[in-house]
């Protein structure tokens, strides 16, 4: 079964612009004839860039246009953590959640965002700015605890309470300008 909100928003049609398109098949021309399919990861990040997470439609959009099943990217949008089936905050922390940053408090670093923002898990804050999930190794075990924020996916180490604090607020500033 596809792992997506069952939300309206879920099913609203999506209409891919002519930009978006020319992208597309930009990145689609780079690939032997027949091996459009191997396209399927660029095009998707362009599609979450441009709306923020993968709707059923929008997927359905992209295997019609690179002619293959919707199933087959289905597959790989519900494989890869870094793609969202559902919308998420304008910055997305993610919080590596893994032994390592375990031991030196990535759990307590979790409940205190979850405080901090007011929203549990995978949720989005009121003001659109902020969603949080915990993933897998972010490879920087030697600064635990860390996470980062796509899509740039700029890491922060050694996280406290009052580099949470720093953080949320330099990220609240940037927004507003």
């Amino acid at each position: 079964m596809l792992r997506v909100e069952d939300t309206t928003q879920q099913h609203e049609p999506v209409t891919f612009s002519a930009e978006l398109t020319a992208k597309f098949a930009d990145i689609v021309s780079r690939y032997p004839q027949g091996k459009q399919k191997s396209a399927l990861l660029p095009i998707l990040h362009l599609v979450q860039a441009e709306y923020g997470w993968l709707s059923v439609p929008a997927m359905d959009n992209v295997a019609a246009f690179l002619e293959i099943l919707p199933i087959e990217v289905y597959e790989v949008a519900t494989f890869y953590t870094m793609y969202f089936m559902r919308p998420q905050g304008k910055y997305v922390l993610e919080v590596c959640r893994t032994g390592p940053c375990e031991i030196v408090g990535a759990g307590k670093i979790m409940d205190y965002i979850e405080n901090k923002l007011g929203v549990k898990e995978g949720e989005v804050t009121a003001d659109g700015l902020f969603s949080w999930r915990g993933v897998e190794c972010l490879a920087a075990c030697g600064y635990a605890p860390v996470l980062q924020i796509g899509p740039e996916y700029t890491f922060y180490e050694n996280l406290t309470e009052q580099s949470v604090d720093q953080l949320i607020g330099d990220l609240k500033a940037k927004a507003k300008n």
